[in-house]
């Protein structure tokens, strides 16, 4: 049995202080309780008031939160990195669908584009902005989709893009409507950015306007909506859908507008981006799914304004993103084999999901997954659907680390799949969702 962790401090910043060591060596997990307020005060001889301060200084920072009668504990991903791998390991013999990766099967080698580069040294106080030819061929790609951008520049990936937007314009204590069930490195960023998230609700078609419009009424500075392949839902905007929200949100000019559209070219579904609309803006293309969490890219497009903040205060912090790795990303854009490698993948993933949807529909279970790599599945329980799952070999994910209101459901990540392995996987979910009465012998 664990030793209880030992709480000390005398003022709010030193017991904040002590928790949040706490979480880092590990003696404190994801998902473990603290101790009433009034309880932790009579413990450490001190008022009320400065625990209090104390566990609100913890939730600033992304280390704990509070959830009504469930007091305070934990996050489940704190803002401070624990020196011990917390992550329970996947047993022997179980298939691991909880990761949201791509198939490493369906990405191209960057060996040989690497061995393709002559980059010439870049030194201090060289460009922020990306390099020409990756401009150039962004700019292409999209105007393809009927955007002229005034402003590009390149991020350390779409989050990192996101963050650095959300930096430009808000400030801690701001709220933010996120899509409920969302991303849950989202609302991850949020709480360490200090911001408060307003849930908007989503169907096959993405975010509902009227939720949409509750949430602005509700004080919302920004939305960030996932343009296609929704995680974890696998909604994308229709045609119809972003219309009208475009049109909620042209009465809102002051909104902060963000399309992450994570799946880029990997996307069988048409791009409908909400962008624009508004006096600020942005788009974030991540080029991770297609082409390997790794490459470290994504294109930024948005207003003058705010792609000159982000590029600010990019120049005063990382600088620049690596010149080399931009030129690994214009490498694989040019070769037709890695285009070609590309359609072969974005046709897998639809093969797969749509298998997997039909299997359990077969089997009396509805799911979700109109685009992207995973299949989001409604379910009453998901402790005990994540545990029989497991018991039948899989691990699923738990919809709780991708919901602020919305109902229970589990996530499944189908690039580690093969199609032949779909129906045993759709039966094992059908049997967790239904699990048949024991009869005892008397």
């Amino acid at each position: 049995m664990p030793t209880p962790f030992a709480f000390s401090g005398s003022t709010s910043t030193g017991i904040a202080s002590a928790i949040e060591a706490g979480v880092r060596s590990g003696e404190l997990a994801p998902g473990d309780q603290l101790p009433a307020v009034r309880t932790l005060a009579v413990h450490l001889t001190v008022s009320p008031g400065t625990v209090a301060a104390a566990y609100r200084m913890l939730r600033q920072r992304g280390v704990v939160e509070t959830g009504g009668r469930r007091g305070t504990q934990v996050r489940a991903a704190p803002t401070v990195t624990a020196r011990l791998n917390l992550r329970l390991p996947v047993p022997v013999g179980a298939r691991d669908l909880s990761s949201g990766s791509p198939d490493p099967r369906l990405l191209p080698r960057l060996g040989p584009h690497l061995r393709r580069l002559e980059p010439e040294p870049v030194l201090y106080g060289g460009e922020v902005s990306p390099i020409e030819p990756l401009e150039a061929m962004a700019r292409d790609r999209l105007a393809a989709y009927g955007i002229d951008p005034p402003s590009l520049t390149v991020t350390s990936g779409a989050m990192d893009g996101i963050e650095r937007v959300l930096a430009a314009h808000l400030r801690p204590g701001d709220q933010v409507a996120i899509e409920d069930p969302g991303w849950a490195n989202m609302l991850d960023l949020l709480t360490s950015m200090g911001l408060t998230a307003e849930p908007v609700r989503v169907d096959d078609d993405g975010p509902m306007p009227d939720s949409v419009e509750a949430a602005i009424r509700r004080g919302a500075r920004a939305l960030v909506v996932t343009t296609r392949a929704q995680n974890p839902t696998g909604a994308s905007i229709s045609a119809a859908r972003a219309k009208v929200l475009r049109a909620a949100l042209a009465e809102h000019p002051a909104v902060i507008v963000i399309d992450d559209d994570h799946i880029g070219e990997l996307a069988s579904t048409e791009f409908h981006p909400l962008a624009g609309t508004t006096a600020n803006w942005a788009i974030a293309q991540s080029v991770s799914k297609a082409y390997g969490p790794d490459l470290r890219c994504a294109i930024l497009t948005g207003d003058d304004e705010t792609i000159s903040r982000v590029e600010g205060r990019h120049g005063l912090s990382a600088r620049w993103v690596s010149t080399v790795l931009q030129s690994v990303l214009v490498s694989l854009w040019s070769d037709p084999e890695v285009a070609a490698l590309v359609r072969r993948a974005r046709h897998s993933y639809d093969l797969r999901r749509t298998t997997l949807v039909e299997a359990l529909a077969e089997r009396g279970v509805g799911a979700y997954g109109k685009s992207g790599l995973n299949v989001w599945i409604p379910v009453p329980d998901e402790t005990s659907v994540c545990a029989r799952l497991l018991d039948a070999g899989w691990v699923v994910a738990p919809g709780r680390m991708y919901r602020v209101t919305s109902e229970p459901a589990i996530r499944i990540t189908l690039s580690p799949l093969d199609l032949a392995e779909l129906p045993s996987l759709a039966t094992s979910v059908a049997a967790a969702l239904h699990p048949r009465a024991r009869s005892y012998a008397v």
